[in-house]
């Protein structure tokens, strides 16, 4: 069988997104944007060694609207690859594996990293007393 006669092997362009490969996708996503805002928290926090002005640049990034947005998805970020997480140990466990209990613990997933960066997000901003 010559190169050309050989069957494609299964990619993203032939199969239909589904829960279980979006959610897969996604995670993996989130894996890579929490390494990005992990090497931000380090940057915070040697500024904050650094002194007043490099603390203060920093500060004035992370409380703009593009650092307030940055700020919102890795919070999302976070909670979404908890929730997964914590999906997987179930599935490492043997438990939720015939298909309409992986669509409902893949909604239920989404469904918690919303609820959870809302709820962090209202409380961060009432503790604070909102944005400064």
């Amino acid at each position: 069988m010559n190169k050309a006669n050989r069957p494609l092997s299964p990619h993203l362009q032939v199969y239909k997104p589904q829960i279980t490969s979006v959610l897969s996708i996604t995670h993996r996503a989130t894996g890579i944007a929490l390494v990005v805002g992990t090497l931000v928290l380090v940057w915070w926090l040697v500024a904050a060694a650094a002194g007043p002005g490099p603390f203060a640049t920093v500060q004035g990034v992370l409380r703009s609207w593009i650092g307030q947005l940055l700020l919102l998805g890795w919070s999302f970020a976070l909670f979404f690859h908890l929730c997964c997480g914590i999906r997987h140990l179930f599935w490492d466990a043997g438990y939720g594996f015939d298909i309409p209990t992986v669509t409902k613990s893949g909604w239920t997933a989404i469904a918690g990293a919303v609820a959870l960066t809302a709820v962090s997000w209202i409380w961060a901003y009432a503790s604070l007393g909102g944005a400064s």
